[in-house]
């Protein structure tokens, strides 16, 4: 165990270690990928808490052999659907910081229950116990409390008298519908929340189609327009006009093309991306080779662009007619699992800002700053609307089989980060131990997700912005500075990834970034 290792009988890389303990002990109990990723995500709510809590969301990701197909669920609660809450919201704003009142659903459970009744083998009770077993610690004041919680969930599954999915369910109708949905609703209601039983019991967790890209040979699958991850597709677009081999690793020619497409894709991501449900999306389009070649003219090698450019995927027009850091959130952590029947999943467990739970110990974020009251963008609030959030998991296909996963916790740098590890492998041919630890480069040339301002300029980080981590040579630096980039030199992260890559002989190598406290373990 560590930060890097590789095996033929399965993989974890994840967060804290006794998190990837715990997803490894389940596959050497016979257990498949998904049934370990559920058991990892269970224990990243107590090892990861302040990153991840149970409480919280998760977008995940699954390759399933038997079906031989990708598959998204969706484990993001939505707001509340009381209109005078909505309106609340409207008169007052949505507060940015870890107010209860910006609490959405709790997603996390209902992911965790519906992953394992759908994709896995096990019942909760047994990929529960590497979480109960480290809350049996009670390190801290709602260890108990989750334990209980977990254990009436175990009870009510145990008690069940049907199939497996039947006692799932049964665990899943305790929480959302029974006692412990009782038990929420008056932690809300004295905190000041507008959630409410009948939010938990609308609450569900949706299955959907990846949306991917060819690049290089390979299938790129992300979430989505409820999260960030197409914006990364687009970048991938308009850099396949490039030859980034020839140009070299972290030279300047290449940071400067990557810094400017995900500008671009950025520029419409925060134009468009929202809740699909609530608003159309215009994907076929953002991401055909007509919309393609119109915006890869505005990239200039010679110069790094000052401005926010949305395209128009309506009109096919390559721009839209107008009109210090910022954090990028306070909790997300990491999750990839592979087992030895070929079943892949890629998560991104979060719960921004953690706080609270009652007599339940479940606590919960308040991710709906990440909506904003301006009416007229498409990831204004409503009723029921789920936020457009930047937690964001990658698989990757080759010949339709999957060959690699990527987990990156970080906010609005979680496809940048995700860009930069994708790129080490598939164009400068690294391994995951190097790819994920190499030196990295992002920029803040977009809005920040994390603001509910309504007026999106407001929101803006800093434009031109270019980080480069201290180990990017200085020539390099100054040549990217002579462009017209705002260039800062870092030592911290930019951002926190892990990925699993599958080799043609059937041996699954995992990787953490250690500098972030990211570990790994595989069975031989």
């Amino acid at each position: 165990m560590g930060w890097q290792a590789a095996g033929k009988g399965g993989a974890v890389a994840a967060g804290k270690q006794e998190s990837v303990d715990a997803g490894i002990s389940i596959l050497e109990a016979g257990g498949n990928a998904a049934d370990a990723a559920v058991a990892t995500i269970l224990a990243l709510s107590i090892t990861d808490y302040g990153l991840f809590a149970i409480g919280g969301e998760i977008p995940f990701m699954i390759y399933d052999a038997q079906a031989g197909e990708v598959k998204v669920l969706n484990g993001l609660g939505g707001a509340p659907s009381d209109p005078d809450a909505i309106a609340w919201y409207y008169e007052n704003g949505i507060p940015s910081g870890g107010h209860i009142k910006a609490a959405p659903v709790p997603g996390a459970v209902a992911l965790c229950l519906d992953a394992l009744r759908m994709y896995g083998t096990m019942s909760f009770g047994n990929v529960v116990q590497p979480a109960l077993h480290l809350l049996e610690t009670a390190e801290r004041d709602w260890y108990p409390l989750l334990a209980a919680t977990l254990g009436g969930l175990v009870d009510a599954e145990a008690s069940s008298s049907g199939s497996r999915e039947d006692g799932i369910q049964a665990a899943y109708d305790r929480f959302y519908r029974g006692d412990v949905a009782d038990d929420l609703e008056a932690w809300y209601i004295e905190g000041g929340s507008f959630l409410r039983k009948a939010d938990l019991d609308l609450h569900t967790t949706r299955i959907e189609d990846p949306v991917s890209v060819e690049y290089r040979g390979y299938t790129v699958c992300k979430c989505g327009p409820w999260t960030q991850g197409p914006s990364l597709l687009q970048a991938l677009r308009l850099m396949e006009g490039f030859d980034l081999r020839s140009m070299g690793h972290l030279s300047a020619d290449t940071i400067h093309l990557t810094a400017e497409a995900l500008k671009l894709a950025f520029a419409d991501r925060d134009e468009y991306y929202t809740d699909p449900e609530f608003g159309a999306v215009p994907m076929d389009a953002l991401l055909s080779d007509e919309y393609a070649a119109i915006r890869r003219p505005l990239i200039d090698m010679a110069t790094a662009s000052a401005e926010r450019r949305p395209g128009d995927p309506y009109a096919m027009k390559a721009v839209k007619a107008a009109g210090p850091d910022e954090p990028w959130g306070e909790g997300t952590t990491t999750c990839c699992v592979a087992d030895r029947w070929g079943n892949v999943v890629s998560a991104t467990p979060s719960c921004n800002a953690p706080a609270g739970g009652g007599v339940t110990g479940v606590a919960q974020g308040n991710r709906l700053r990440c909506m904003n009251t301006n009416r007229d963008h498409p990831n204004h609030i409503e009723a029921r609307k789920r936020p457009r959030i930047t937690l964001t998991p990658t698989l990757i296909l080759r010949d339709g089989k999957p060959v690699g996963a990527i987990s990156v916790a970080g906010g609005d740098l979680q496809d940048q980060t995700t860009l930069n590890v994708l790129l080490n492998v598939v164009e400068f041919d690294m391994p995951p131990a190097e790819a994920v630890t190499m030196s990295r480069f992002s920029t803040s040339h977009h809005e920040n997700s994390f603001s509910p301002a309504p007026d999106r300029s407001d929101a803006i980080t800093r434009l031109q912005d270019l980080a480069l981590h201290v180990g990017i040579d200085g020539a390099v630096k100054a040549d990217l500075e002579n462009r017209g980039h705002a260039v800062r030199v870092t030592d911290g992260a930019i951002a926190n990834p892990v990925m699993i890559w599958l080799d043609a002989d059937g041996t699954m190598r995992a990787a953490g970034d250690h500098r972030a406290g990211r570990h790994a373990g595989a069975i031989d």
